[in-house]
């Protein structure tokens, strides 16, 4: 469905924000992960037709949307990092105005998909005024307005309390049962329970493109727990790569990535997709463990 080929994207002569990234994707969700500007944003916006690759191509079906971007804009849906809502609009009128711009002039759908997003009973609301997570379910139904086959969601759950981000991966995990979805995030909990495949970049390059069944089984037995004093642990984080410590008492619980086990009494554990993720082979860069002070 959508097949991108060698795509390098250059700024002037010596910044590469995406460099060599080849995929080949069909409908489902697909997760695209990696820190803060290693590239995500970029490569999204050249699939969505708002920039244009330095080098390689992007083909829909076969047809270079670059040379012919009508083609994906008509089947695009689009939702950027900071979505805003234009402050004297309602909920209803919002959506009513950009399904005129997309040349949707069925007013059946809108109520359609205010229900899919379970606004139904706030479309006479000002947008402006709703939470953050309203406003980004109303992101997604202005998305849906045009039934698109692909949709490109980017850091969709930043400023999301708990409740909303739950609705809202649901909401994307539904939408990928029949159409391409891509989920630009760097918060592995939002896509790890709905993602089929997740392409894992740093600093413009694809490092790994996997399922995360596949990751988490080359995470088996390399993830480990233990229970120490403060002093082992300052004498052993020097040596192991430690991706979870709390203070449990007088002791400190630590949970670390090894090839072997790291020290006495550390007992194998399940890895998460995080944990998985944080490791040397991709490189995802590592919050510093908190809560050790004396």
């Amino acid at each position: 469905m959508l097949s991108i080929q060698n795509v390098v994207k250059t700024y002037g002569p010596k910044l590469r924000a995406v460099d060599g990234v080849s995929l080949e994707l069909k409908p489902g969700v697909l997760g695209l992960i990696g820190h803060n500007g290693a590239g995500k944003t970029t490569l999204m916006q050249m699939i969505a037709t708002l920039g244009k690759p330095s080098s390689g191509q992007i083909l829909l079906d076969g047809q270079d949307i670059a040379k012919k971007p009508e083609l994906m804009r008509r089947r695009l849906g689009y939702l950027p990092q900071d979505f805003g809502v234009y402050p004297h609009l309602t909920a209803l009128e919002f959506l009513q105005y950009f399904a005129a711009l997309k040349g949707v002039r069925d007013p059946a759908r809108i109520r359609r998909l205010l229900e899919l997003v379970n606004l139904h009973e706030h479309g006479k609301r000002l947008a402006a005024s709703f939470s953050g997570g309203m406003r980004q379910r109303l992101g997604i139904a202005q998305a849906l307005l045009n039934d698109p086959d692909v949709l490109i969601v980017d850091e969709p759950t930043a400023g999301l309390d708990p409740e909303e981000r739950l609705r809202f991966r649901h909401l994307l995990s539904e939408i990928g049962f029949s159409k391409l979805v891509i989920v630009s995030t760097h918060i592995v909990s939002d896509i790890e329970n709905m993602a089929q495949h997740l392409a894992i970049m740093r600093q413009g390059r694809l490092v790994a493109f996997e399922t995360p069944e596949a990751i988490l089984q080359q995470a088996q037995g390399q993830v480990w727990t233990a229970d120490m004093e403060l002093g082992a642990y300052e004498a052993l984080r020097g040596q192991v790569q430690v991706l979870h410590a709390q203070r449990q008492g007088r002791l400190i619980s630590v949970r670390m990535s090894h090839e072997h086990r790291p020290c006495d009494g550390a007992h194998v554990a399940e890895p998460s997709l995080e944990e998985a993720l944080m490791s040397q082979r991709y490189a995802l860069p590592q919050q510093h463990p908190l809560g050790l002070a004396a």
